[in-house]
């Protein structure tokens, strides 16, 4: 593993567990072994630090969603749906960390300030958001799923889901314990009447 990468992977952990405040350069270098100087050839600041990461986040988030779709078929929207939920949630507890840091403020209070990390959060949350909204389109299509605003549905779904990710994310409930309500709501939420 590369300096940079080992650099990033570390910075990764600390900012997700304590924040990107509470995070020193001092502790970054000692878990990393690498010296600050070192550090600082790689990135010019901690938060150039941070952007790499985020953009690794992004890379890899809708990298992985990219793959979920194209390896599985579903039979119809509203499976495809249930597999995107499913998929969410498989996906965040096997990237905790990148997950972890989306959930924290401070990359939203960058985003005001800083149009690059503006863009990566937008690109993760568009994307996911748009995995959602093309199962409801997908059932629409098929007859699966009843005739309602995609978009503005996809954003409430997904909403939904990352909540539980936050609330497992933060030890306040684990995820799983309603994964079959979470299913079941969404399901009755976007079934056609007819295909009850």
């Amino acid at each position: 593993m590369s300096k940079r990468t080992n650099i990033l992977k570390a910075a990764l952990r600390l900012f997700a567990e304590k924040g990107f405040r509470d995070t020193t350069m001092t502790e970054l270098s000692k878990v990393t072994g690498a010296a600050e100087g070192t550090i600082f050839y790689h990135f010019k600041t901690k938060e150039d630090i941070f952007l790499a990461i985020l953009e690794n986040a992004r890379k890899e988030i809708i990298g992985e969603f990219e793959r979920y779709f194209r390896e599985t078929r579903f039979p119809n929207g509203l499976e495809m749906m249930e597999g995107v939920i499913s998929f969410y949630l498989y996906l965040s507890a096997k990237m905790e960390d990148p997950f972890l840091l989306l959930h924290r403020h401070y990359p939203y209070q960058l985003a005001e300030k800083n149009q690059v990390c503006r863009e990566h959060l937008e690109a993760i949350y568009n994307c996911l958001v748009d995995f959602f909204e093309q199962a409801i389109t997908q059932g629409q299509e098929d007859g699966s799923i009843r005739a309602m605003p995609a978009r503005k549905t996809a954003l409430l779904l997904f909403t939904m889901v990352d909540g539980l990710i936050r609330f497992k994310n933060y030890n306040l409930y684990d995820a799983s314990a309603l994964y079959s309500e979470v299913i079941d709501v969404s399901r009755r939420m976007l079934q056609c009447e007819n295909a009850k």
